[in-house]
């Protein structure tokens, strides 16, 4: 996919996903693209084996049936005024003729699928936590069974001890209901390595920074805090250097200019920073 010149190539499969990428942007509306809400200028979208890209929006309305969306953020993509038993259904008053007993039915057990119970459906989307809302959106991205799930940064609005939860979720989905996803994300990780050697020997600022909050379970132990200050980039204008370099004390010009590349430092250890560049 050529973004920076409009051009857009994607095939997608029943079972697999192929993106070719080249100088995407980073506001591309990769997920718009492919649900034909916007058009391209040039170049073709594959999805089950038709071209979809030019189509008419008649010749979209059933296809988009098989692809559905999960929205980065869980509270704007729910109506405050409905009921969370309406926003699930909602796809099943646009796409069958099923009744509302029926369609109560299969709410109630997407409820029960993505870990919520029946008992929330008379609820409103305020009454529930940014990882529930989330859960919500998952279940009605299912209640058509589609075939192609689009998630736009589905976890980066939630707490960091909710998003493992949410992503197995969405594995277990995946198997239970035989779903292609494709996964629109800006991932800022910046070090990996086995754990023992990560809380040992952290090395990037961002990791001492956050390993530095980690709570000690012993009153008489003191922990110097590492408080980062600065503002967070924008997750859909990044800049173009270190993504951490705004807060980050150890910030070299090149920092804010240049992205850093992953290097290993030792077996196992990988680091994107300036600081271990070799």
């Amino acid at each position: 996919m050529l973004a920076d010149t409009g051009r857009v190539r994607k095939q997608i499969m029943e079972k697999n996903v192929i993106l070719s990428l080249k100088n995407v942007s980073k506001t591309f509306p990769v997920g718009r693209l492919i649900n034909h809400l916007l058009i391209p200028d040039s170049g073709e979208i594959w999805f089950q084996g038709k071209e979809i890209s030019h189509i008419s929006q008649d010749e979209m309305r059933p296809i988009r049936k098989d692809m559905q969306m999960i929205f980065q953020d869980p509270a704007g993509s729910l109506n405050p005024r409905m009921r969370v038993s309406e926003l699930i259904e909602e796809p099943l008053l646009i796409h069958t003729d099923m009744s509302a007993e029926e369609r109560a039915k299969i709410v109630n057990n997407l409820l029960k699928i993505v870990g919520l119970s029946d008992k929330h459906a008379s609820r409103y989307p305020h009454e529930f936590s940014g990882g529930q809302k989330q859960r919500i959106g998952i279940a009605r991205a299912l209640t058509v069974n589609p075939h192609l799930v689009i998630a736009d940064e589905p976890i980066s609005a939630l707490d960091v001890s909710i998003q493992a939860q949410v992503l197995n979720l969405l594995h277990k989905l995946q198997e239970e209901y035989k779903l292609t996803y494709v996964f629109i994300s800006h991932d800022l990780s910046v070090e990996t390595a086995p754990k023992e050697m990560l809380y040992k020997t952290p090395l990037h600022p961002y990791t001492e920074a956050l390993l530095s909050a980690v709570p000690i379970p012993d009153p008489t132990l003191h922990k110097e805090r590492i408080i980062l200050e600065g503002d967070i980039p924008s997750t859909i204008n990044l800049p173009k250097g270190c993504p951490f370099a705004a807060r980050c004390k150890k910030c070299r010009p090149e920092c804010l200019e240049q992205r850093p590349e992953r290097v290993e430092v030792e077996p196992g250890h990988f680091v994107a920073c300036h600081l271990y560049k070799k």
